[in-house]
């Protein structure tokens, strides 16, 4: 079939994607929203908990991680007034039982901030997250003070002020706000609310892990970066790690590289540097760094499709730290070390990317490679997703096997598309677009005959 070519482009640096599509001025008007001021607040009142430690005190009112919960969850109620009750806040709660980092059964909750779709036949959900829990260098001491700053108020912040600003508006599919307890202790919170997700068979399309991302000072090398933020994104996928015929049919198709959460963090990459300024979002090609974990794993041994998000270079020296002062350094995640800007771009990539995921159709369905013939040229089909709003379109993405980003954008119409590139030469991927411009996920093709 003849190409309706709306946007025909070649770069060789990911950055030029971003001007050849016009930004959303709904997206462009949250992300200046999102309030430094706020964001300091936030972090700042965490702190003055003392510690927010998953085995702290739950009953005084201004020490120790129920204080902490209790306040979380009435902010997130004040932001769900301007929601016209669209947004409705919960604790998750559940009783981790006795084992590993966890002494004796402890009632855990986390607290939800659900931003209910409009659209009734669009069930995706999109999830952001951050923990509240603290520690400090000794994982069971649950009596220390253990600030928390960056690791993770910083990340509860930006889940909370996404709260607030998003709260006002509407999104055809469901968002969902997320602060999460039990991280330190071996991801129990996060690990509670995945399995949950499975089990009520939420139609999960993404989630966001927000984990360390308040300092821009690096340890040890001494490198200041305010521009740079990791995306942690695994290649191939959880579930299928030891599947043998899953695995080798990844194998065969070349797709070790192209899991979708690969997907998604050069979705997130091309998305956010579109609408954040001064922002470079690095693509880590690995679950997380060495020696931790975070959040999103339980989602991803879960089947859904999870990134972390970390600040560039971290300094030791302020996390799992008791506060203290040692041959004139500083040690303790302090409030006053914290990089309160850096948050707020670092809120603004979550925001660009959740609003664009939330506003764009579905992503195409059963997309896959003509493989029946030796041929130089490459057949693509799919079909139209079943929920939600219909695309006026579909964009068929391209690269070389060895670039890590999408490198050529065609806009197509109909459910099949033929180009002069050979499937033997190339990666490719389709998207739904709307009439806005807002993409879906790619899906990248199995072969068919």
């Amino acid at each position: 079939m003849k190409f309706k070519f709306l946007l025909p482009l070649l770069f060789a640096v990911p950055a030029m994607a971003q001007t050849t599509i016009k930004p959303d001025a709904q997206i462009t008007q949250m992300t200046d929203e999102i309030s430094v001021q706020n964001i300091e607040g936030i972090v700042r009142k965490l702190v003055s908990f003392k510690t927010r430690h998953t085995l702290s005190d739950t009953t005084s009112k201004t020490t120790g991680i129920g204080a902490a919960r209790n306040w979380i969850k009435a902010e997130m109620e004040r932001y769900a007034v301007a929601s016209n009750g669209r947004m409705h806040i919960e604790f998750d709660t559940f009783t981790q039982p006795a084992g590993g980092r966890v002494g004796k059964p402890t009632v855990l909750k986390n607290v939800l901030a659900i931003l209910k779709g409009t659209d009734p036949t669009d069930t995706r959900v999109y999830l952001v997250s951050g923990h509240y829990d603290s520690r400090v260098n000794n994982v069971m001491d649950s009596a220390s003070v253990a600030p928390g700053a960056v690791d993770d108020a910083s990340g509860t912040a930006v889940s909370m002020e996404l709260a607030r600003v998003m709260s006002k508006r509407s999104f055809p599919s469901t968002i969902i706000f997320m602060a999460v307890a039990g991280e330190e202790q071996g991801l129990n919170g996060s690990a509670n609310v995945a399995k949950r997700a499975k089990a009520e068979k939420w139609n999960v399309d993404a989630m966001l892990n927000n984990d360390i991302v308040g300092n821009t000072y690096g340890m040890e090398t001494g490198l200041k970066d305010n521009r740079s933020v990791r995306v942690f994104s695994e290649g191939v996928p959880t579930p299928i790690a030891t599947e043998q015929r899953a695995l080798a049919a990844l194998i065969n198709n070349g797709g070790e590289n192209d899991s979708p959460s690969r997907q998604l963090a050069r979705y997130i990459k091309e998305v956010a540097e579109r609408y954040v300024g001064q922002l470079d979002v690095k693509l880590i090609y690995r679950r997380d760094r060495f020696l931790r974990s975070g959040d999103h794993v339980p989602f991803l041994q879960q089947g859904f499709t999870a990134v972390r998000f970390t600040e560039m270079n971290e300094d030791f020296n302020r996390q799992h730290q008791n506060i203290r002062k040692e041959k004139g350094v500083d040690y303790g995640d302090l409030p006053e070390f914290a990089d309160y800007p850096y948050i707020q771009k670092v809120a603004r990539m979550n925001l660009s990317v959740l609003a664009n995921l939330a506003l764009a159709p579905a992503e195409p369905q059963n997309v896959g490679v003509t493989t029946s013939g030796l041929t130089n040229r490459t057949t693509l089909k799919w079909e139209t997703p079943k929920m939600g709003k219909k695309p006026v379109g579909y964009y068929i993405l391209m690269r070389e096997t060895t670039s890590p980003y999408w490198e050529r954008k065609y806009y197509v119409t109909g459910n099949e598309a033929t180009l002069d590139y050979s499937k033997d030469n190339y990666f490719f991927a389709v998207q739904s677009v709307d009439d806005q411009g807002h993409e879906s996920l790619p899906i990248y093709p199995k072969p068919i005959r």
